[in-house]
């Protein structure tokens, strides 16, 4: 795995892997606020064909817009992030897809929950988000489209635009083909 934009600390420790984000860093094209950001800290494999890659997410989320997640990338400015983003003091379900511009959705994620467990299964140029709290039963969040590439670049993501940074605990990351 490589990083784009490699954070300030980290540490894998056999298998988990614990990020520490930068303030300022996100992943963000034009729509609403205006402005491009590609300094967002994203672990990735290139993976080649249809996937399903799924991960734990932990977060110790503060700050306004304080998030972490999974990322399937094609490039700048064509990719989706989705997790759990700190907005309005609570954490929100979140999924961001760009294709040069970004659009955003949220969800409540109810009662704050400690941990999330993301997929995101990709089959030919369509990508489905689900969402569990329990790493049992999942529910889909969001269905979108990621034109076709022969690889894509799929991992891990946190990001701080605007508090100082924050602490983020992925566990069990792991991409299968299909």
């Amino acid at each position: 795995m490589e990083w784009h934009c490699e954070p300030p600390a980290w540490r894998d420790d056999e298998g988990a892997i614990t990020v520490t984000t930068a303030h300022g860093s996100d992943f963000w094209r034009k729509t609403h606020y205006g402005f491009v950001r590609d300094n967002g800290h994203f672990f990735f494999e290139r993976v080649a064909g249809d996937f399903a890659a799924e991960a734990k997410i932990t977060g110790d989320y503060t700050a306004l817009y304080d998030q972490a997640g999974l990322m399937a990338r094609l490039d700048e400015a064509t990719w989706i992030k989705t997790g759990i983003e700190f907005v309005d003091g609570a954490q929100q379900l979140s999924a961001v897809v760009t294709r040069d511009y970004s659009d955003w959705s949220v969800a409540p994620a109810p009662d704050n929950p400690s941990s999330l467990w993301l997929r995101l299964t990709r089959q030919g140029d369509t990508i489905e988000i689900h969402t569990s709290f329990d790493g049992q039963t999942y529910t889909m969040l969001r269905l979108a489209y990621l034109p076709l590439s022969e690889t894509l670049q799929v991992g891990i993501m946190a990001c701080s635009p605007e508090g100082p940074g924050f602490t983020a605990r992925f566990e069990g990351f792991s991409v299968r083909t299909i």
